[in-house]
C-alpha cells in the first residue's frame, strides 16, 4: 500500500481538518482561492462542515472520502472545502440555514453545494456510499450535481437565488 500524500489541510490549527489531511480529496480548508479556482474552472464548490467527535463525519469519511475512486469523481467534478464548525460557526450557520429549507432537517456532516460566489443551491448531511436508507449514494449526488452545474447553469443560479 502506498502512503498517502497529505492534501492542504495538513497544516490547519483544527484536529478535524487535520483528520482529513491524507484523504484523497483535494481538499481547501475555508478561504477565498477555493472559490476563486471554482471561478476559473467552472465547477461547483462543496463545502463539507463537521467536527471531530461527529460520529456520521467519521462514517462518511470512511466510506467516502478515503475512497480513491470516489475522491477522483470530486476532484474531477468539484471544488472541496472542509470546515470544523467549531471553529466556523459562522460559516456553519449560513449552509446550515440553507440545508434545513432544502430538506427540512439538518445535522453533520453538512455537505452544501455552492456557486463560485458562496451562494448555496443544494445540500444534505450524510450521503452514504451506495443507495441505501431512503438516500441516493454520494458518488451519484457528486454526479447529478456536477451535471445540474454544466448543463442547467440558469437552475442553479436561480435556486441559489431563492436559497439567498
Amino acid at each position: 500500500m502506498n502512503p498517502r500524500r497529505p492534501n492542504r489541510l495538513v497544516a490547519e490549527s483544527s484536529a478535524y481538518l487535520r483528520q482529513h489531511s491524507e484523504n484523497p480529496v483535494d481538499w481547501w480548508p475555508w478561504g477565498p482561492e477555493p472559490f476563486e479556482l471554482a471561478r476559473r474552472t467552472s465547477r461547483p464548490v462543496l463545502v463539507s462542515i463537521g467536527y471531530s467527535s461527529c460520529h456520521w463525519c467519521h462514517v462518511m469519511q470512511h466510506e467516502s472520502f478515503e475512497d480513491e475512486a470516489v475522491a477522483a469523481l470530486m476532484n474531477a467534478e468539484l471544488v472541496c472545502i472542509k470546515v470544523d464548525r467549531e471553529e466556523r460557526p459562522d460559516v456553519d450557520q449560513i449552509y446550515m440555514d440553507a440545508v434545513m429549507r432544502v430538506s427540512g432537517h439538518g445535522g453533520w456532516p453538512l455537505n452544501v453545494f455552492c456557486t463560485p460566489d458562496g451562494r448555496p443551491f443544494f445540500g444534505g448531511t450524510y450521503f452514504p456510499p451506495a443507495r441505501a436508507y431512503g438516500r441516493p449514494s454520494w458518488p451519484d449526488v457528486v454526479q447529478s450535481v456536477a451535471r445540474l452545474y454544466r448543463e442547467q447553469p440558469e437552475r442553479v443560479a436561480e435556486h441559489a437565488a431563492q436559497l439567498t
